[in-house]
């Protein structure tokens, strides 16, 4: 028998502010490649967040994950963490890392692997705004 694989999906939703810069580049490099993202002040998004677990059913629960243990990891691990702060300045892991829509769906791929047990695959898709969205992993 063919072992049957779902996806279920938690979605969730942070704000934060943030701003792209790269320290090693002039202001006016900067201003031209991130334009209005540079701002000195920073900015915010609206983020959406879209978790993927994919795997096997387990047979007694009928569950690929536990939704409310999923909700619980993604609360404790990401929205805690990021919900409304300054991404560049409230938190450790952008402190060195430029807080990009692709960085941050890396960061939080990351917090969330280690949790997730191993047998399942994960997905991050991270909505910047409603038009721009990046996903890791690929393929």
């Amino acid at each position: 028998m063919i072992p049957k694989k779902v996806a279920v999906f938690r979605k969730e939703h942070f704000n934060a502010a943030h701003r792209l810069n790269n320290p090693n580049w002039s202001d006016e490099k900067n201003e031209r490649v991130y334009g209005k993202c540079n701002n000195y002040n920073y900015h915010g998004h609206n983020y959406d967040l879209i978790v993927q677990v994919t795997g096997e059913i387990d047979p007694e629960t009928g569950y690929v994950m536990d939704m409310k243990i999923l909700s619980d990891l993604i609360k404790t691990a990401v929205l805690d963490k990021f919900d409304h702060k300054n991404l560049n300045l409230d938190t450790e892991e952008f402190k060195d890392l430029n807080p990009s829509a692709e960085n941050i769906a890396i960061v939080i791929y990351d917090k969330l692997k280690s949790q997730i047990n191993p047998q399942f695959d994960l997905k991050i898709r991270l909505y910047e705004t409603e038009r721009n969205f990046v996903e890791y992993p690929v393929g």
